[in-house]
């Protein structure tokens, strides 16, 4: 495999991370904290921009404190006198820059702020047999102590956005508290993108150059960069300047130092991403809500709009208001003689009921549609981490507060009018009182017959009054109108207790429709897009673990 194939593929392998990463911050925020999500954000933005600029150039960063001897070694390595140096601290207040190959190079250094007057150029740089360095862009950055809060700002700025850290540190003060805290405490993962460089050892002896060296190399491990690359040298000798030589030039060959910058930094991003949410057993749920959880929503849901309670009365009303209709005239005139046999169904109570159904005034309880959704939420949030079971509950409840209200309209337009019948009443009516009509004209017809046909009362009007004959054959009529009026009463009877059952049946099914449609709108459809977050999240937290 080339280098250029191996980069490519490192740089696609990187790519899909930061792809996922850019989805994490995506779907993190109010699940991860803001401070995580902004720094993978401003990584991001680091990322895309480094990636989008010169891959044929490595920017080395020389950083150090005051007096680590780190201007004059960035001379030294350039072979030209670039970076003042002197005995007045700080001695490097800008940042200088010196490149080996221009072409492609001014975007990058553009990014990296780098002004004008301080960008050299190592044009002969193959003619002095450093072709090896050719594409490196070394820079010597303000001393880290300064006093002057800009220099220290602009350091720590050029330190993040450097392929290759190089820390310059002298005998006297490599293991000062001050930077192992505010910077070498920060390198673990940085292994492949940070030298440290041993400075000024022509100071030492030869046994407390080794003593020096194991000091600091345990110090840093201690720091957590397990395998330190350490280099010694002596800017005012030369020496060791050919073995850094040789850092820099296998980086600057490789040309992966910015990838591995930016794969150290994810990584490092990676660990505060864990500390502060760690991978979950579950990190993949189920993302729809099943049949049988949505239907025990649905079931609680009609539970706390009454529906059971309001079928019923709808089914007593139905019946109630049959009577009026359908039932045998005589039989309800006579009931007027003595107590309502219906007062024990409460029948005004319940017309009320409907009323007040009509106009909206049935609510669902709040509370009981509150443990609904509760019931549901659990259910679907095991094993998740606090902050997700409590995003998807809150989706689960971001229109619960409307829904008891929804649920009773939907009841209240389907509920039944009061000043509307079915058809068949009204021809069991007629039918009702054309029997009656039937029965009185019979009756009528006979006391007649008995007045002036019998007794001999005063003088007939004409023949049918005077036929005694013709009364056995009006009471079979009577006695059969009686008997039609009966068993049309009874049938009417069974059709209404049908009808009432019917009806019941319907509100409750329609309602039920709504109610499950209402609940997919406003609970399930929430509920079940907080799952597909929470999968995608992990999904994404997979792939930048790789």
């Amino acid at each position: 495999m080339t280098l250029g194939t191996t980069t490519a593929s490192a740089q696609h392998g990187l790519g899909a991370r930061l792809a996922a990463l850019a989805r994490i911050v995506e779907l993190g925020p109010g699940r991860v904290d803001a401070t995580l999500l902004r720094d993978a954000g401003q990584l991001l933005l680091r990322a895309g921009e480094r990636l989008r600029l010169s891959a044929d150039h490595t920017v080395v960063a020389l950083a150090g404190g005051t007096g680590s001897g780190k201007s004059s070694l960035f001379n030294r390595v350039s072979g030209l006198e670039l970076s003042p140096t002197g005995v007045r601290r700080p001695t490097t207040a800008r940042t200088h820059a010196c490149v080996w190959g221009l072409e492609g190079a001014a975007p990058l250094l553009d990014w990296l702020q780098i002004q004008w007057r301080h960008r050299f150029a190592r044009a002969s740089a193959l003619d002095r047999g450093e072709s090896r360095l050719h594409g490196l862009i070394l820079l010597d950055l303000p001393d880290h102590d300064s006093i002057r809060a800009l220099n220290d700002t602009e350091a720590e700025r050029l330190i993040k956005l450097a392929d290759l850290v190089v820390w310059v540190l002298d005998p006297q003060k490599y293991a000062d508290a001050s930077i192992h805290r505010r910077y070498l405490s920060e390198l673990k993962g940085h292994e492949a993108t940070t030298v440290f460089v041993l400075n000024q050892v022509d100071k030492l002896a030869p046994e407390e150059l080794v003593e020096c060296v194991g000091d600091l190399a345990e110090l840093l491990k201690r720091e957590g960069v397990e395998h330190p690359r350490l280099v010694s040298t002596s800017a005012l000798t030369g020496r060791g300047l050919d073995g850094l030589k040789g850092v820099l030039a296998e980086s600057v060959s490789q040309r992966r130092a910015a990838v591995q910058r930016l794969e150290a930094d994810l990584d490092r991003l990676l660990e505060d991403f864990t500390k502060a949410m760690p991978m979950p057993e579950v990190t993949t749920v189920r993302p729809t809500v099943d049949p049988a959880r949505q239907e025990a929503l649905v079931d609680a849901l009609c539970d706390a709009v009454g529906l059971t309670a309001v079928g019923e009365a709808v089914e007593n009303v139905y019946a109630a208001r049959s009577i009026e209709w359908v039932g045998w005239p005589y039989a309800r005139w006579a009931a007027k003689l003595r107590p309502d046999p219906l007062s024990s169904l409460r029948v005004g109570d319940l017309r009320e009921e409907i009323g007040e159904l009509v106009g909206g005034s049935v609510t669902a309880q709040p509370a009981e549609v509150a443990n609904a959704v509760q019931a549901l939420t659990d259910g679907l949030t095991a094993g998740m981490p606090e902050a997700w079971s409590n995003g998807v509950r809150d989706a689960g409840r971001s229109a619960s507060g409307r829904l008891p209200q929804t649920l009773s309209e939907q009841l209240s337009r389907i509920a039944p009018k009061l000043d509307q019948v079915p058809g068949w009443w009204w021809a069991a009516k007629i039918w009702q009182y054309a029997l009656v009509v039937l029965f009185a004209a019979g009756f009528l017809w006979a006391g007649a017959i008995l007045v002036y046909g019998v007794l001999g009362v005063g003088d007939a009007p004409g023949e049918l009054l005077e036929d005694v004959a013709v009364l056995p054959w009006l009471g079979l009529m009577m006695a059969s109108v009686l008997g039609l009026g009966a068993l049309s009463s009874i049938a009417s009877r069974n059709f209404v207790i049908l009808g009432a059952g019917t009806e019941r049946e319907r509100l409750v099914r329609e309602m039920r429709q709504r109610v499950a449609a209402i609940a997919a709108e406003t609970v399930i459809a929430p509920v079940e897009r907080e799952l597909h977050r929470y999968n995608e999240f992990f999904a994404a937290m997979s792939v930048v673990r790789r």
